[in-house]
């Protein structure tokens, strides 16, 4: 369990001022929530009672604008349809969100029309382009206007293989303007991981870079374009952003053309005509790793988006419109998604193209200084390696703007708490956040009304039913168990592609307990009703048949100054007493260092000193590198296959799958 002592608690005078407290105050004012209703948690409880009620005020606080068989304010017919009913949207059978109401997600996100700052877009060479809201408006009118040259309309789906850059944005909604369909991924994306997920869908427009910058190299991607573009013959149009080149050479490229002409040829556009469509209607496809076959197509509403973001940006992040929100991302991970929709809080939003660390470790510090960043979003990897390279925010520069701290991607350690507020500031709410691709939002995330504890998520979030269940399907407090959640929330894949019976849909998340999401996080709740996150469920081991979260050994190993970074799976082998099993733990080391016994004496005595005997590993291996996805999660299931033997089923989707060669044939491993 976690300390009892708040890192971090907000004044009186800041809980009232915030949003969350503002929303609670006018519920209760109005007599839709009881007046013992007083604080966040209370809210999350009653927000799950009862739903309906509770996403109708969101739709209200958002001021969601709709079409519909009903009166202005509230336009649809039924604001849920089978809503005891957990499991794939049906048609009839629901569960189904806002019946009849028709709205368009890039309205709400270009709704602010003046000169206030809407973008502004940073890589490792320094700011890049600023862009305020009614210039930009007038660009995605202009790309809209070029899509539906292309004959994009309701439904068809346009594809971005994009850096991080305005562009990218600008076609995202565009395309959502017309009511087509956006899906994206990243350009260090290989070109069998490209088709892998672009080849399912059948986009009519490709929307690429000539290539991108990484850590000072200069990488071309126009070869891999070359190769993309012939396998997709449903492409009827490419369109080239000239991002290392002013005019990339576009010759061997059927249907190429720059980005920066086509906007050109539609320069007397000036409105996007916004097209409103029922509230389940998709808005994002968005995949899953693929680690374990072909990724997942998961087809994401545009009206649970929408709602689900501004509440969670609003009421869990506290964002306002005279704020500057960042998150460290690439468009091809759902946090890209989250973060530009801070547009519909009428926010600044600052976009980084580049390594986190280059040119030098504080590049993005510099530049939350430089944007007066009030929101800074990253991952838990990030902060640990700050850690271990020494680097003090709060010594070299000007965070007095910075009022919170993000943090996701995997579980943030105790010890990742106490430097935030050691050495970056002591002034920021710090909120672990968790979530998903597969909700395109967040189970658990921050409570500006509340007190920060180490290694804990503040708050489940509202309108969102999460429990642990221990392998009986009885709910837990103050124990490890399965996330899950009992009943429907509007963010919930409407569909996966091409599983016309929701097979697919069932299968990832309503077949270990039915009737149930079950999330596949390992996790507890805890005193204060907070979270905190052991890992993987299908990472986690099991010696001697306790059941350990892989996060709960990382979080000890990643003190140990010697390590990089580490990685822990479970090997299973037959002894002559029959089948068994073991911890195996795998470190990277930093340069100059070896795993003597030594240093296995210590990494071994600082688990079993912080966590238990069950957790401390029967063997140790010294390894130059550590398979991760292409978003930079680590893999446990690729090593976990690999040394058993097994064949990784898409190495594509990994960022390094060379380094799955120094996890074969281990003779640690062999006895």
């Amino acid at each position: 369990m976690t300390d009892s002592s708040p890192l971090w608690t907000p004044g009186a005078d800041d809980i009232a001022s915030t949003r969350m407290q503002r929303f609670l105050r006018d519920l209760v004012e109005r007599g839709v929530v009881p007046s013992e209703v007083r604080d966040a948690h209370a809210l999350q409880r009653w927000s799950v009672q009862l739903p309906g009620h509770f996403w109708q005020e969101i739709w209200r606080a958002a001021a969601i604008m709709a079409d519909g068989p009903g009166p202005a304010d509230a336009p649809w017919q039924d604001v849920l349809v089978g809503g005891d009913r957990m499991a794939p949207p049906d048609p009839v059978l629901g569960p189904r969100w806002f019946t009849e109401a028709r709205l368009n997600f890039a309205e709400h996100l270009l709704r602010r029309r003046d000169d206030g700052t809407a973008l502004v877009s940073w890589n490792e060479q320094g700011a890049q382009q600023r862009l305020t809201y009614r210039e930009l408006v007038v660009r995605v009118a202009q790309c809209a206007a070029a899509l539906a040259a292309q004959g994009v309309g309701v439904g068809d789906r346009v594809a971005g293989w994009m850096p991080n850059l305005p562009e990218t944005l600008i076609a995202m909604l565009a395309t959502s303007s017309l009511g087509a369909v956006w899906s994206s991924c990243s350009p260090d994306f290989g070109t069998k991981g490209v088709l892998d997920r672009f080849g399912q869908i059948a986009p009519k427009v490709l929307i690429a870079a000539d290539g991108y910058r990484y850590a000072g190299k200069r990488i071309d991607c126009l070869a891999r374009l070359s190769e993309i573009v012939a396998s997709i013959p449903s492409l009827r149009a490419v369109w080239v952003v000239p991002y290392l080149d002013a005019a990339p050479a576009l010759g061997g490229i059927t249907g190429a053309s720059r980005f920066d002409e086509v906007l050109s040829g539609q320069a007397d556009a000036h409105e996007p005509a916004f097209v409103r469509l029922p509230f389940d209607h998709p808005l994002y496809i968005m995949y899953s790793s693929g680690t374990t076959g072909l990724p997942k197509c998961m087809v994401h509403g545009a009206g649970g988006t929408l709602l689900q973001h501004w509440k969670e940006l609003a009421l869990h992040t506290d964002l306002d419109a005279d704020d500057v929100l960042f998150y460290f991302t690439t468009c091809g991970w759902m946090m890209w998604n989250w973060l530009v929709s801070g547009l519909a809080l009428g926010a600044t939003v600052v976009l980084y193209d580049g390594a986190p660390l280059a040119p030098d470790p504080a590049i993005l510090w510099r530049m939350a200084e430089a944007e007066r960043v009030s929101v800074f979003g990253t991952s838990a990897k990030y902060l640990a390696v700050l850690e271990k390279e020494g680097v003090t925010p709060a010594t070299t520069v000007d965070l007095s703007a910075l009022r919170a701290i993000l943090s996701t991607g995997s579980p943030l350690a105790e010890h990742s708490y106490d430097f935030v507020y050691r050495h970056i500031s002591s002034r920021v709410r710090l909120s672990s956040i968790s979530g998903g691709t597969d909700i395109v939002s967040c189970f658990a995330l921050g409570d500006p009304t509340g007190a920060v504890y180490r290694g804990e998520l503040q708050m489940r979030g509202l309108g969102m039913a999460v429990e642990i269940w221990n392998d009986d399907g009885q709910s837990v407090t103050g124990e490890a168990g399965e996330l899950v959640c009992t009943r429907p929330f509007p963010s919930m894949p409407v569909a996966f592609w091409n599983d016309p019976d929701g097979a697919q849909y069932r299968a990832a998340y309503f077949e270990h307990f039915p009737g149930v999401w079950r999330h596949g996080d390992w996790a507890e709740l805890t005193t204060h009703d907070g979270l905190v996150i052991h890992g993987r469920s299908d990472a986690t081991l099991n010696p001697g048949g306790v059941r350990i979260g892989t996060a709960e050994i990382y979080r000890q190993v990643e003190q140990v100054p010697e390590v990089l970074e580490s990685l822990v799976v479970e090997q299973r082998y037959v002894s002559a007493e029959g089948p068994d099993s073991r911890v195996v733990l795998f470190v990277r080391l930093r340069e100059g260092h070896a795993l003597d016994a030594a240093l296995q004496d210590v990494i071994r005595k600082r688990i079993r000193e912080h966590t238990s005997p069950h957790h401390v590993p029967r063997v140790m291996v010294q390894v130059p590198d550590i398979p991760r996805t292409i978003s930079g999660k680590i893999t446990e299931i690729a090593v976990r296959e690999t040394i058993h033997g097994r064949p990784v089923k898409n190495q594509d989707a990994l960022a390094n799958p060379e380094s799955l060669a120094y996890f074969r044939d281990l003779p640690a491993l062999a006895t």
